[in-house]
């Protein structure tokens, strides 16, 4: 099982990024999938999740100004970002679980600042 991020960049405070999960020898479908996040020095963090029956959660920092999708046929993974703030900055991280097996991918860097 593969999990490449993709999508990071530099954007300025009130900007928008939308990022990717491509998964490889994994199927989407019934599959909890999460994005997480990671600051400098700081532990890695949940940001939002699509459960395995296609229920959608938020952390409370994000809410309203992120959004998780997914596309089961093409194993994507996506995190739409809007309204970016500094404190978002970090390496985010994709993240599978199926039939308790708990996959990673490589982080993408997202840098918001002007």
């Amino acid at each position: 099982v593969q999990l490449q991020a993709s999508g990071g960049g530099l954007v300025q405070p009130g900007g928008s990024l939308k990022l990717s999960c491509a998964a490889s020898g994994i199927i989407f479908n019934s599959t909890t999938v999460t994005w997480y996040r990671q600051a400098p020095g700081k532990e890695r963090v949940y940001v939002a999740q699509i459960n395995a029956v296609g229920n959608v959660f938020y952390a409370d920092s994000v809410k309203g100004r992120f959004t998780i999708s997914r596309d089961n046929p093409h194993n994507i993974l996506y995190l739409e970002m809007r309204s970016l703030r500094p404190e978002d900055t970090a390496v985010y991280y994709c993240n599978a679980v199926k039939f308790g097996s708990v996959y990673w991918g490589k982080g993408t860097q997202v840098t918001v600042s002007s």
